[in-house]
């Protein structure tokens, strides 16, 4: 039996032309080639603003040349190309002194192009918590994926996605101290995230920062604080929802007299300021005086 190729019968190798030109020749385009760096410009959309410490890569590359080809696509000006993946390697070989570097041309639309710039980001390996949670976040604003869509392409669990995606809705104020109290584990985010508003966010972070806490102090203390007795609100909406109100007491049981009561001083101090008003003022509308107008949200919740 003859000895098996990884080349077709009919192909040679010495002297006859690469293998992955004959498929390039057949199929009608390049698979790869060498392009010279003044033909590429970087993607304007590019979601990477970082690129961190160049120095490695550079000597990496004045040593062994660019191994990874970049990913470009051709530009609307004429033999040019826009670099839709390897931007920091286009950065590194510049400054290597490479006059150009191995592409591999893909013909892609615009989504395409920013589809897989977001992608080939967020597989990074310095990506910050927050950085992938936005990332994420993108992929799910731009193209309206799933979780169970961008698990997919991004090749992790789909548990993954969705945890990083509840980091994204941390507020920047809380994402600023949690930086400056070098809080960057996930499993500790997420804890933080899990917090019903800002300002639990906020002292649940300085608790963190005063204890130091691990992952499994914060989950015990987060399900510590939600199994304690909840702060009594009362609700009402209108049969024909023209409004809502909510009434948050500072105890965890209210009486109806004392229910009674705090909506009898709602009404009385409602009346004062309509008498307090001058004999020409405008008058004010039944939707006004009430405490929250048809059609919009509840507003913060008063303690009484």
């Amino acid at each position: 039996m003859p000895a098996k190729r990884g080349l077709p019968t009919t192909l040679k190798m010495r002297h006859d032309r690469h293998y992955v030109e004959e498929l390039a020749a057949q199929r009608g385009a390049p698979i790869g080639r060498m392009i010279s760096l003044d033909r590429l410009e970087p993607n304007p959309s590019q979601p990477r603003v970082e690129f961190g410490e160049l120095e490695e890569l550079v000597s990496s590359i004045m040593e062994k040349g660019v191994l990874e080809p970049l990913l470009v696509r051709p530009s609307e000006v004429g033999g040019r190309f826009m670099i839709i993946s390897g931007e920091r390697r286009f950065k590194a070989a510049g400054l290597a002194g490479l006059d150009e570097v191995p592409c591999i041309e893909m013909d892609v639309d615009d989504q395409g192009v920013a589809e897989i710039a977001l992608i080939e980001n967020l597989q990074r390996k310095d990506l910050t918590a927050f950085e992938e949670a936005d990332g994420l976040q993108l992929l799910a604003d731009r193209f309206g994926y799933t979780h169970e869509e961008i698990a997919r392409k991004i090749g992790k669990a789909r548990s993954s996605v969705t945890e990083s995606l509840s980091l994204a809705q941390i507020p920047q104020v809380i994402r600023e101290i949690c930086q400056h109290a070098s809080i960057t584990s996930k499993s500790l985010l997420l804890q933080i995230a899990r917090q019903p508003d800002l300002e639990t966010m906020r002292t649940f972070v300085e608790r963190i920062v005063r204890s130091g806490m691990t992952r499994d102090d914060a989950r015990r203390e987060r399900t510590k604080r939600q199994d304690r007795p909840q702060p009594f609100t009362w609700r009402y909406a209108a049969p024909g929802q023209e409004f809502r109100v909510e009434l948050k007491f500072r105890r965890t049981e209210v009486s109806d007299d004392e229910l009674i009561a705090a909506l009898q001083g709602i009404i009385d101090q409602v009346r004062r300021g309509r008498d307090d008003q001058p004999p020409n003022a405008k008058p004010v509308d039944a939707d006004d005086s009430l405490p929250i107008s048809p059609g919009a949200e509840s507003p913060p919740s008063s303690d009484f």
